[in-house]
Parts: C-alpha cells; sequence; structure tokens
C-alpha cells in the first residue's frame, strides 16, 4: 500500500463518517504546509480555529478533512463529502495514532530528559537509516500533538520508530508513554529546567520517569548512571515492568561506558566500552555531552538485537540542527571567526556543556560566550544564571556578553576582565560585541526560545534567520515542542 490511511480506516480509527472514498499519504494539522493528498485536522484553540482553514487546506491539495462541523464555506461544495465529521477532532487525532501504533509491527524507542533529547533521537534515527522503514517525529514535535501527530503519520510498515517526548508539567508524558507504547525508554538527564512548573528537581525526575507508564512488559530501560536521580529512575523503570537495565555514563559500572573523548574541529572521539566490548568512533557534533548521549544511543541499539560496532560508525555522518551547535566560519576583519550556533535553546546544564566544550578549543585566539536569559526557572532563575559564573571561569573562558534581566545576574558575579558587557536585549547587545570580536575568535552563542538570540546569529552572520513550527491555531507557548 502506497497510502497512509484510507478514508474507511480514518472513519474507524477516528470514530467518524465519511461520504466518500478517498486515500490519504500524509497528516497536517497545519493549513499553511498542507502537501497533496494530506488528511488536515481542523484541531481548535483559544486563538484560532481550524475549521476557519478547511477550505485552504482543500485548495492546497488535501485529500480530505477532519472536523467537527462542516464549515459554513463549504456546504453546498464539493469539499464538504470529503469531510469526516467526528465528536472531537483532537480525539481523532489521538485515535489515529493509537490506530497507527497497534497496526505497525515496529520497535519503538522513546527519549526524554531535562538537555539532549533531540539530539539523542536524531542520532538514532540517523544510525537506524541504514535499515529500511525507519520513523521518527520530525523537528521537536514532542509534546501533546506533536507525539500523537508524529505517530499518525507512521506508515504502517515501520520497522523501527524513535519517538522524542517531551513536558513541562508533571503528568504529560504519562499518556504520550500509553499512545507510543515504547519497546525502548532512554532518559538522557534530570537537570534543573522549567523550575517555574515544578517544587524541585525531584519533582522533575519523578515527571521524566512517567515515560515508563506505557512502556511494553519485558521493555528495557536506559538511565544515565550518574545521575544522582538513577536510583528513582531505575525504581519507577522496574515498577513499570521493564525487562533489563542499560546504564550509560562515565562510572566504571555503567554498561555503555566513556573511557575517553577528545573534541577536535567541531568533532568528539570518542573511545568506549559496551557491555566489555570496546570501541572507537567520530561525531559529527562536539561536546563531552554529545559522547554521553551517543552511549544511549549505543544502549538502544544493542537493546533492539543491531549491531552497536556498525551503528557507531554512522556517528560521524551527524550533523547538528539549525541552533544546535551548528558551526560557522565568518569573514571578519583581515580574517576570520568560527560562531556556533546553540540559538534555539538554554537551561544550566546545557549552557554548562558548550562552556566545557568550548574551553576545549585552544587553537582559537579567544573564547567567547553570548548569552541570553534561561526562562522557566521561576523563583531559583536569578540564582541559577549568578551561578553560572564558576564553570564559566574555571574553563577559562575570556569574555562573556550577556542580554537580558536575568542574565545581569550572570554579568555582576563575573570578574570586570572578563565581561564583555551587557544589554537589555540582543539588538542593544549587537554593536557592542561587533565592536570587540577580532579574528581568530570563536564566539558561541545560547539563549532559551523566548530571549530571541537567533538575532545575534542574524546580527553577525548578516543572514535572516527566524524560528518557525507554529501551526495554524494556538494553544500555548511553543504548540509542537515541549522541553
Amino acid at each position: 500500500m502506497s497510502y497512509l490511511w484510507s478514508s474507511d480506516e480514518v472513519a474507524e480509527a477516528a470514530g467518524g463518517n465519511s461520504l466518500a472514498e478517498w486515500n490519504a499519504e500524509g497528516v497536517s494539522i497545519d493549513s499553511r504546509t498542507v502537501s497533496s493528498k494530506d488528511l488536515f485536522i481542523a484541531l481548535t484553540g483559544p486563538n484560532f480555529d481550524g475549521h476557519d482553514f478547511v477550505r485552504d487546506a482543500m485548495a492546497a491539495g488535501a485529500a480530505a478533512a477532519i472536523v467537527k462541523h462542516v464549515p459554513e464555506n463549504c456546504k453546498g461544495t464539493h469539499e464538504e463529502n470529503k469531510l469526516v465529521l467526528v465528536d472531537d477532532t483532537l480525539d481523532a487525532l489521538y485515535g489515529l495514532a493509537r490506530s497507527a501504533r497497534l497496526r505497525a509491527d515496529a520497535r519503538i524507542t522513546a527519549i526524554t530528559g531535562s538537555v539532549g533529547k533531540t539530539g539523542t533521537k536524531e542520532a538514532l534515527r540517523r544510525v537506524l537509516s541504514g535499515h529500511e522503514n525507519v520513523h521518527a517525529n520530525a523537528g521537536n514535535l514532542n509534546n501533546a500533538l506533536g507525539v500523537p501527530l508524529s505517530l499518525a503519520r507512521m506508515p504502517r510498515n515501520t520497522r523501527f520508530g524513535v519517538f522524542e517526548m517531551g513536558m513541562n508539567h508533571a503528568g504529560e508524558l504519562t499518556p504520550l508513554s500509553f499512545l507510543v507504547k515504547p519497546d525502548i525508554a532512554i532518559i538522557t538527564a534530570v537537570e534543573a529546567v522549567h523550575l517555574e512548573f515544578f517544587d524541585s528537581v525531584d519533582s522533575i525526575a519523578n515527571a521524566k520517569a512517567e515515560i515508563f507508564s506505557g512502556l511494553r512488559s519485558g521493555g528495557t530501560a536506559v538511565l544515565p548512571i550518574n545521575s544522582p536521580y538513577m536510583p528513582l529512575l531505575r525504581k519507577s523503570a522496574d515498577a513499570a515492568g521493564s525487562h533489563q537495565t542499560i546504564t550509560f555514563g562515565d562510572s566504571e559500572h555503567a554498561d555503555a561506558k566513556l573511557i575517553g573523548v577528545k573534541i577536535d574541529e567541531g568533532m568528539t572521539h570518542v573511545i568506549a566500552e559496551l557491555f566489555g566490548r570496546k570501541l572507537s568512533y567520530t561525531i559529527g557534533i562536539a561536546g563531552r555531552h554529545i559522547a554521553l548521549n551517543s552511549l544511549a544511543v549505543l544502549a538502544a541499539i544493542h537493546a533492539l538485537d543491531l549491531d552497536p560496532f556498525l551503528a557507531a560508525s554512522h556517528f560521524e555522518d551527524i550533523k547538528p540542527g539549525r541552533g544546535r551547535g551548528t558551526r560557522h566560519t565568518l569573514p571578519w576583519q583581515s580574517g576570520s571567526i568560527v560562531l556556533v550556533d546553540e540559538s534555539y535553546n538554554a537551561s544550566p546544564a546545557s549552557i554548562i556543556a558548550l562552556t566545557e566544550t568550548l574551553g576545549e578549543y585552544k587553537e582559537e585566539e579567544r573564547r567567547i560566550l553570548v548569552l541570553g536569559d534561561m526562562l522557566e526557572l521561576g523563583k531559583h532563575g536569578p540564582d541559577l544564571h549568578a551561578a553560572l559564573a564558576e564553570p564559566i571561569l574555571n574553563c577559562d573562558i575570556d569574555l562573556v556578553f550577556t542580554t537580558g534581566s536575568l542574565m545581569k545576574r550572570l554579568s555582576d558575579a563575573l570578574p570586570p576582565a572578563v565581561r564583555g558587557g551587557h544589554a537589555k536585549d540582543p539588538a542593544s547587545l549587537m554593536p557592542v560585541l561587533k565592536s570587540s570580536l577580532r579574528s581568530g575568535d570563536i564566539v558561541a552563542v545560547k539563549g532559551s526560545f523566548g530571549s530571541n538570540m537567533n538575532q545575534i546569529i542574524s546580527g553577525l552572520s548578516r543572514v535572516p534567520r527566524k524560528h518557525v513550527d507554529s501551526p495554524s491555531f494556538t494553544i500555548s507557548g511553543n504548540q509542537l515542542g515541549k522541553g
């Protein structure tokens, strides 16, 4: 079968009725990105109603649409016969997701974590790409909309699935885990993120452990052995019926153990050991944290009964996504600078990881950080920003430029010689930053999505850049992805 969904399958899975026969080759919830023969689902939110865009979706080539009611501009038209009427369009999306999971004889890995989950998902997807029929959620479609949408897009002949799951409140991962029903569940890390919505990191650990809720009987948990929350995570996995737990990290007791790592020219060279078998490989992204997360990938490969040595040979082909560590060499004065774009998101753990990676670069003239506010840290935010001063100084960073009211706390905590400059917003910081840079510098830019540090990247590279991925309705914040 070349199609993804038939009209009869959609009617049964979504609990609706279809007046015509059709086949859909994709699923969309955004009328602006509908492709030919997509099934469009008219979701509703507080700011938009997808029913207002059904006619647009049809005009763009949609095969059909799932709706709660017939839009006025579709009544009496040929499009009306291509509408599947349901009681609730969000329930219909979840119905498609459940049906897609049940019909596919796929082995699925689910990934969550305070940091590193998107990179780990992409790495696992990449090393599995040598096998037929691999499916993963695109970008960071990882929340209550993104996960069911990604499942609904999963072909029936999928052999391996990889699903990232994000959350910023307790109770969000449980329904997603039951929906995905993973064979393998990975937790990359438990760190101080989203503290605006949690009273402690312990609460975050419990929320991350919800990924085991839907773990299939006899499944595998892959856990970070160096985490202080390792006992809690293992207990949760065992309670959920995990058949085995595989640990990763730099502890001598880890099943997937990091032995050595070297950072060089944007690459990470790794020596590791997996269940007593030594292997070495190169990753096309720089960072010790990248090396650690690669061990989680190899642990999943082992649990899938595949060859970890073959998988490791594909790591060199992995490249960072935009805003997640991409490197650009830019002409500057009589030479050039190296710009590291980490502008997509930030947390204390990820900024420390970036700082440690930057400290490994010895060939550049100066190592410079440009940092924007880390958001969703609640009452802990000011202190967590100030606390970054110690790891920054320990890594011999030459200059730190900051923007935002929270990062002002970091600027004040740094010695005057390390303060490059502070401004209230990225646009105000640009003149100071540009006048300070010189040929030979390596400049790393990082901040939370809402701190708009992509403006710094645009200003330095002179290439307009913007974040995308908002559907034709708004539920809250970044609608399809969470941390």
